[in-house]
């Protein structure tokens, strides 16, 4: 019988558990062992849940308090210097590293984070130092695997394998110029050290995430798995080479022949890789098969599933292992507590307890079981695909409609940037290094209090705007007294920068508690598309044009674009994500075009998704992507006046200058602060527009003085135009206290106003 097995488990709780421990710990409310208790429960919780569904092949070391990536560079000592001279316990260290520390004389910034491939979740970037130690520091993966082994469940633990883990990471600034591959000889033999007291510990089999393999990879990398793998065979241990979110048939030939137990790839993302991977292994490899979609939300189809592994079983028989396509780590945990889903929609949805079944269901039928169980199991699987397919709530023939009218001429706006920038100059009347924020300011307990009151029916719609006008008012108040040129109305309404537009627009249902991280304690409910997507009425007009009447200062409107709308929503899988990016582009137009007859002349279109759903391989299929991305935010943002600006706002992703140039905007803000290489400034030093480099992280509690913005305007101003720069901070400040965020946009302005006076002089 095919084993069934699932590569990762969400790791947040099915009530956010981690997510309250880990913020009460950060805040001195919740105790170091009170918080390594709650990720025990956690993990006792998804081990059991996964032997109880009669998974046979059980992950271990998935769990991380805040990234698994951190995980591994903290293991194997790559800490950067600037964090061993403090001497901080093993969770502050972590902490101080994904989110950087300022108390008690500890002043650290955080190490980057940039995105999971093409996943809307944030790793934190390996950053190796000029003299970097390689050493193991922890033994996570054995004492996690000690601990389910303790409570009755043998498992598989996950590691991030050589190639990947170096591949990811960057020099540090005090190394620049040093490809990390290079560390690979030095890093494999603490690798081997590892698998060892793992040997030791019992374990037989580990789970080697090697993801890179479905990127572009220079031949030196390629070459890099035969040393690695090579070295790490003698382990005596069976290493399950693992891929997900793409193809590795471009990199095949890098671990033909390797001593490894067995291959994983996803055959969610790219079935058509079977036949070829599968004849590339030897007689004694399995070929584990990703067909339970570890991305999205959606009910497995069993029979495409086992169509599926039916051609790989052609060709390795009975060596054939049933798999998640990649870690459920990007889907919610369970179903269970969703009762305000309409039961129709609700039975086309699986979230990874329900995944788990799935795995098990589909390793059973394909093996042949033919019980009462499971032939029950695939009558009703598909009855639920079925019925989704025939549904009237999936199709909108006035959207399908309007698009098909779209024209050329929808897509660009009526002049070039330099005609547009005389008209906005008159009509702005902005000064020299114009200060601004990226739209979000602090979401107090009392602001979710009372969202919360309004969303259960406690209090009426106008004790609602009343006090939503009160939140505005002092924001503004606020803004302007520190001195900001452009101003927000900070968004106290909205809960999420998708959600809040997809509560909004026809074709999106919501969930109670379907959570996902996305990054350390932040954790996202992303909205899910389940129909054409339409703006039935304004959906932010109101709040941003009482905004405007209260201030004489430039209001910004504040809109998420098409892409990342789609990108942090669980997209159809029943229609191309083009013709849901175009159906969301359309829908914003309408938004912004609204804004704009409102007086509101600055609006802001975030695309911060961008760069993460562009393919992860150069060719057709990533053309398209940048083609119809581009042309989505610009059918959204076309429809206004030249003398109207259009910003919009990047972050942490490796952005490609030439994709943002194309979307045409007046002003783009980017995510800059935890970069140290001096030639990220210079790839964007050619934007013929206007930009802001972001100058603090948002991400971190730390109060940057002034005397440090001064010196990344200085270091930025000599390649970037002056009269062309913004200056902001790296994102929305949404998850920052006041206190902070006082601080942090005071001396921003005066730096600014440093900068404004030595230039007009």
């Amino acid at each position: 019988m095919a084993k069934s097995s699932i590569l990762g488990f969400p790791r947040i709780g099915a009530q956010r558990e981690l997510k309250k421990a880990t913020e009460g710990y950060w805040s001195g409310k919740v105790t170091a062992e009170s918080l390594l208790e709650t990720a025990k429960t956690i993990r006792a919780e998804n081990w059991k849940t996964q032997k109880d569904a009669g998974v046979d092949i059980i992950p271990s070391n998935d769990f991380s308090f805040y990234d698994q990536v951190l995980d591994h560079s903290i293991m194997f000592n790559v800490i950067p210097a600037r964090y061993t001279k403090f001497d901080l316990n093993d969770l502050d260290l972590l902490f101080a590293m994904g989110r950087g520390l300022q108390r008690e004389g500890v002043d650290v910034t955080a190490l980057e984070m940039v995105k999971w491939f093409d996943s809307n979740y944030h790793y934190v970037r390996p950053t190796f130092g000029k003299n970097v130690e390689f050493k193991l520091n922890s033994t996570k993966p054995v004492d996690e695997y000690l601990e389910a082994k303790a409570q009755g469940v043998e498992t598989r633990p996950v590691i991030i394998g050589p190639v990947t883990y170096l591949y990811l990471g960057k020099a540090d600034k005090d190394n620049l110029g040093t490809e990390p591959i290079s560390y690979l000889p030095k890093l494999l033999p603490v690798y081997a050290e590892l698998l060892k007291k793992l040997l030791e510990a019992g374990v037989t089999d580990i789970q080697m995430d090697e993801p890179c393999l479905v990127l572009d990879l220079p031949e030196n990398v390629q070459a890099a798995f035969k040393d690695a793998y090579s070295a790490l065979a003698q382990s005596g241990l069976n290493l399950h080479l693992t891929t997900y979110f793409g193809d590795i048939r471009p990199n095949l030939k890098a671990v033909t022949d390797l001593p490894i137990a067995g291959i994983h790839i996803d055959c969610v993302r790219v079935p058509e890789q079977i036949d070829e991977v599968a004849k590339a292994l030897t007689d004694s490899q399995t070929l584990s098969v990703g067909v339970v979609d570890g991305r999205n939300i959606w009910k497995t189809d069993f029979s495409k599933a086992i169509k599926t592994l039916k051609t790989a079983e052609a060709i390795v028989g009975d060596r054939l292992v049933v798999a998640t396509s990649s870690s459920l780590l990007h889907t919610p945990v369970t179903l269970e507590s969703e009762k305000n889903l309409k039961e129709e929609i609700r039975d086309w949805f699986s979230f990874a307890v329900e995944k788990a079944t799935e795995i098990v269901v589909i390793a059973k039928a394909f093996s042949g079981d033919s019980s009462s169980e499971i032939a029950d199991a695939l009558a009703a699987n598909a009855k639920s695909i079925e019925a989704r397919s025939t549904s009237s709530i999936t199709k909108n023939p006035a959207v399908r409609e309007r698009l098909a009218k779209v024209t050329d001429a929808d897509k660009s706006r009526k002049s070039p940037f330099p005609e547009r920038l005389v008209a906005q100059k008159k009509n702005l009347n902005l000064p020299l290094f114009p200060t601004t924020t990226i739209g979000s300011f602090p979401q107090t307990k009392e602001i979710r209090v009372q969202r919360n009151k309004f969303t259960k029916g406690q209090i009426t719609a106008e004790e609602y705007e009343k006090f939503i006008e009160k939140e505005i008012d002092e924001v503004v108040k606020f803004q302007e007294e520190v001195g900001l040129d452009v101003l927000v109305h900070g968004e106290p309404e909205r809960n999420d920068m998708v959600q809040y537009f997809g509560e909004r627009l026809d074709g999106f249902v919501f969930t109670t508690n379907g959570w996902v991280q996305s990054y350390g304690s932040r954790y996202v409910r992303p909205p899910i598309i389940v129909g054409d997507v339409s703006r039935p009425a304004p959906m932010t007009v109101k709040e941003s044009k009482y905004a405007q009447s209260i201030t004489k200062k430039a209001m910004k409107g504040m809109l998420t674009g098409p892409i990342t709308c789609l990108r942090w929503s669980f997209p159809r899988d029943d229609i191309p994500l083009k013709d849901q990016s175009y159906q969301l582009g359309a829908a914003l137009r309408d938004e912004v075009n609204d804004l704009e007859a409102a007086g509101i002349y600055v609006i802001q279109v975030d695309e911060p998704a961008i760069r993460e759903g562009l393919p992860l391989r150069a060719g057709a299929e990533r053309e398209d992507y940048v083609k119809y991305a581009v042309e989505s935010f610009r059918l959204a943002t076309s429809g206004v006046q030249d003398s109207t600006q259009i910003h919009s706002h990047f972050c942490y992703s490796d952005l490609d200058p030439n994709h943002i140039k194309a979307l045409d905007a007046d002003v783009v803000s980017i995510e800059f602060s935890k970069k140290d290489d001096p030639k990220y400034i210079q790839e964007f030093a050619e934007y013929p527009n206007h930009i802001g480099l972001g100058l603090f992280d948002i991400h971190s509690p730390r109060v940057p003085p002034q005397s440090e913005f001064e010196a990344r305007i200085a270091e930025i101003l000599k390649v970037y135009p002056a009269e062309k720069f913004w200056v902001n901070p790296d994102c929305g400040l949404k998850t920052r206290q006041w206190e902070e965020v006082r601080q942090q946009l005071t001396n921003m302005v005066n730096a600014a106003k440093v900068f404004r006076e030595k230039y007009s002089s």
